[in-house]
Formats: C-alpha cells, structure tokens, sequence
C-alpha cells in the first residue's frame, strides 16, 4: 500500500443543530461527515503525506456519502470493507452558549464497524509499506469485536515494522473508565506515540501529576513511549478559548506559543492537532510536531465540520507567527 500513515476508526454521519437551537427545536440539519481516525487522516493527506483510511461501512448512500468524503481530500479509501449489512453509524450536535454546553447524542449501535470481526482485514496487505498506523481510544470502545480488531491491527503494525500512534480519546457514552483502563493498558504495549490530555490520562489511567509535564513523564516511564503530547485548553467562554499543547521525549519538554481562538467548531480539534503533530514528527522532530499540531488545530476550529480544510501554506505560515490579524490578499 506504501502509506505514509494509515489509520483505523469509525467515520459517521454528522447531523448539527443550526447555532442558537436546541436539538428539540430544529427544523433542519447540518449535515457533514466526521470521525477521529478520519479526522486525521484528511488533515495529514491536506498537509502533504500519502493516508488511507481503513474501516468497515454499509453499502448503501450513507455509505457511500461518508467514504466519498474523505476521498474528497485525497485519503486513500480503497481497503474500506463494505458489508449489505448493518448501518452507517451518526450522531447530533447541539452547539451551546454559555452556560450551557455543546452536547452530543449518538446513534452509533450496531454501525458496521462496531460489527467488525478479526481477520475480517488483510493488514499484512494494507501495512505494506507503510510507515505510521494511528487509531484511537474511542474503536475499541465501540464494541468487543471492534476492541479484538483493533489490538490485532497494532499486533500486525508493529509485526510489520510500523510506528504505532494512539489518540486516548476517552468516551463516558461509550464505556466506563474501568473498561478503557483494561483495554487500553493492553493496547499501550505496542504504542509508540500516544496523545492525550491530562483529564483522560487521569480517567484512563488513574494517572496525576502537579503539572502537565510530570504526567507527560509519568506516562512515558510507565508505558515506554517514544514519545507523549499532552493538548492544553483553558475554557474563555463557549466560543473563546485558549489552546496550546507539549510533548515530551527522552526527559525533554517541548511547547509552543498558545492561540487565542474564535470558535466556530471546535469538534475535531483534538484529531487536527494529532494530525499536524504526527506530520511534524514524521517530517521533523518532536518540536516541529507540537507546532504543526498546534497551529493545525487552532485553523480547525475557525471551520465548520469536523474536518479540516487547511493547506500547509497556510498553516506553516501561522506557526511561523504569520496570518493571524491580517486579511491575506
């Protein structure tokens, strides 16, 4: 397949109530396509390296809608198992003001991917080549089968000579933190970069720290990562936050500058950050990686969907210092 990075998820159908309405008060609905395996894969193929996307989806519109629009971006789409069976998995978006939060419902059981069974994907065939396999804490919350595929994809990726990346990803609707603890803790094994915050490293893992460079540290003296970045945003208000993020490797921190952002969707900032990191680290270094993460983040969350639409141009040119006031004409 010779990818540069190849990751594994569920991608669903995104249904959002218009910005002021509840979801009891819509009259119509947003529609977009999202996930946080897809997330990445379409932010890393926009900022300049090969991705496919693998996953299992129904053959029927729904299907096809959300395989289309990731190949929209570029992501190769071409080792998705289709099935006549089950469904394309969704869920609504409530955006709120304050006080009151953006809430999610979803409509996700018996979606074909949580229906997936191990040996169900040729991963020898898909990994071939390729460099980095990512996925996230929320597959293997999906279901028990989706759970055993995914630790089978990590078992074929580092079989096969892949760098491994997890996003932690913790879903409360999904399963409970007892549940992700033992998953992922068997997961980790075969980790190589793992993302986080410090709230789901805390629910997951039960582990603190008196700052977010000691939980950083902790995770990586206990799991063996390569290497661990931890994303940081400080609530303003509904649609004004703060966010920056670091890393750490090998006993060394590093950050970046924090961004003053504007929301107008901060729903997959998290994978665009995953996304402009494992760019920056595989082209780079790990500081390279939290500024590419960083600043691939913050234009994400200026767009509707979850999605990005960057270009590198224009996200070298903000983490650079550039286009942050300025109309660029």
């Amino acid at each position: 397949m010779s990818k540069d990075v190849i990751t594994f998820g569920e991608s669903m159908i995104r249904l959002a109530a218009s910005k002021g309405r509840r979801l009891e008060q819509a009259k119509e609905m947003g529609v977009q396509v999202g996930g946080s395996e897809s997330n990445v894969a379409v932010a890393i193929e926009r900022l300049g390296l090969d991705t496919a996307f693998v996953t299992r989806l129904t053959d029927n519109p729904l299907g096809r809608m959300v395989a289309n629009k990731i190949r929209e971006h570029g992501v190769d789409v071409s080792n998705i198992t289709w099935t006549e069976k089950d469904r394309v998995g969704k869920y609504f978006l409530e955006f709120g003001a304050n006080p009151r939060p953006s809430s999610v419902v979803y409509d996700r059981a018996n979606s074909a991917i949580s229906n997936i069974k191990p040996k169900t994907i040729d991963w020898e065939s898909v990994f071939e080549g390729g460099t980095l396999f990512h996925t996230s804490g929320i597959t293997p919350a999906l279901s028990k089968s989706a759970e055993a595929v995914t630790e089978e994809a990590m078992k074929a990726a580092k079989k096969q000579g892949l760098r491994a990346s997890v996003d932690l990803n913790y879903r409360s609707k999904l399963w409970s933190q007892e549940e992700a603890k033992a998953s992922m803790t068997k997961l980790m094994e075969y980790t190589d970069i793992l993302v986080t915050t410090e709230e789901d490293t805390e629910r997951v893992f039960d582990i603190t720290g008196n700052n977010y460079e000691e939980v950083a540290q902790k995770l990586a003296d206990k799991f063996g990562f390569d290497v661990v970045a931890i994303t940081l945003r400080e609530n303003v208000s509904m649609w004004r936050n703060n966010w920056t993020a670091i890393a750490y490797e090998d006993g060394k921190i590093y950050d970046d500058m924090t961004y003053e952002l504007e929301l107008e969707d901060r729903v997959g900032g998290g994978d665009s950050f995953t996304a402009g990191f494992l760019y920056g680290y595989l082209t780079g270094d790990a500081q390279k990686g939290v500024t590419f993460g960083n600043a691939t983040s913050a234009i994400k969350q200026t767009n509707l969907g979850d999605m990005n639409w960057c270009t590198h141009e224009e996200v070298e040119s903000l983490a650079e210092g550039g286009g942050r006031v300025r109309i660029s004409r």
